[in-house]
């Protein structure tokens, strides 16, 4: 399989693989496509260390690489998951954060490895889409929120 021409590399300390296997698992349209394993030691490990990991999420190719502890992760990059409903988005907030993830505000959370990601129902991109007093009332509503509540941003874009 060729490699895409553009495509998302992903610093993890040494969880790569795990990592990518998780979002195979959870997100649709996702997939480890390859391993590749250190041809020889390198400054955070040894040869025949998995040093990269080649998947998509959710149809975007990625390359997760194992370099060790040198840069951390933050909300500067993030993973943003549309939604179609409350089911879906609890679905995925409660897989990232369910698995040694923690929650933010607004619809973000991160997981196990640092990840950011922002799991947001189409409901809120709608809204803000709608501008005007509609889009103020779903914003108001959401910056109240952790993991969003459907039914609660659609009462606000109500009024």
């Amino acid at each position: 399989m060729a490699m895409a021409n553009n495509t998302v590399c992903v610093w993890y300390d040494k969880d790569a693989e795990a990592a990518a296997r998780f979002y195979a698992e959870t997100f649709p349209n996702s997939a480890v496509t390859a391993v590749r394993h250190a041809p020889s030691d390198y400054p955070s490990g040894k040869a025949g260390d998995v040093i990269t990991v080649e998947f998509t999420v959710a149809g975007i190719p990625c390359i997760g690489l194992n370099g060790g502890t040198a840069f951390k992760h933050s909300e500067a990059f993030s993973f943003q998951i549309a939604t179609d409903s409350q089911e879906e988005t609890d679905r995925y907030w409660n897989a990232i954060v369910g698995n040694g993830g923690r929650e933010s505000m607004c619809g973000w959370c991160k997981d196990k490895w640092g990840i950011s990601w922002q799991i947001t129902p189409r409901v809120l991109t709608d809204a803000m889409a709608a501008g005007g007093a509609e889009a103020k009332r779903a914003f108001e509503a959401m910056m109240t929120m952790k993991k969003i509540d459907v039914a609660a941003i659609e009462a606000a874009r109500r009024g």
